[in-house]
């Protein structure tokens, strides 16, 4: 694989933290992290349903490849050198169900920052001061 690229929610805190931490990892295969429902993520995903790109992180392969969701987040680790082992075990049969429960506790936090409190900007992290 020559490279990866992960459409993150842009007006997400933990995304935009998670995006940051990925950019300080020592890479094997180079990630290039997009917003989700840009213009320029729909420019180069023209058949990808980028409303489902907003709710769930996404990457994208260099011949195609579509990961969601659990997938997703271990094919970003897979990426990383100091990661890959991790990401090998996630991927196996004991693995999963770790990776999948990180995932959604993931999506519930996500999903708190993105309540009603938030109005039509983007979120504070719970617990910072605004």
């Amino acid at each position: 694989m020559g490279h990866l690229t992960v459409l993150y929610d842009a007006e997400c805190p933990l995304c935009v933290h998670l995006r940051h931490w990925l950019l300080r990892q020592r890479r094997l295969v180079p990630l290039d992290l997009v917003p989700a429902g840009s213009q320029e993520a729909m420019r180069r995903f023209p058949d990808l349903d980028h409303a489902a790109t907003l709710r769930e992180i996404t990457v994208v392969g260099d011949r195609g490849q579509v990961y969601r969701e659990t997938a997703a987040w271990i094919v970003c680790l897979w990426a990383l050198a100091d990661h890959r082992p991790t990401a090998h075990w996630l991927a196996t049969p004991a693995g999963w169900p770790f990776a999948r429960a990180t995932v959604l506790a993931a999506a519930k936090w996500r999903a708190a920052l993105k309540g009603p409190s938030c109005g039509d900007g983007p979120c504070e992290v719970p617990g910072t001061p605004g």
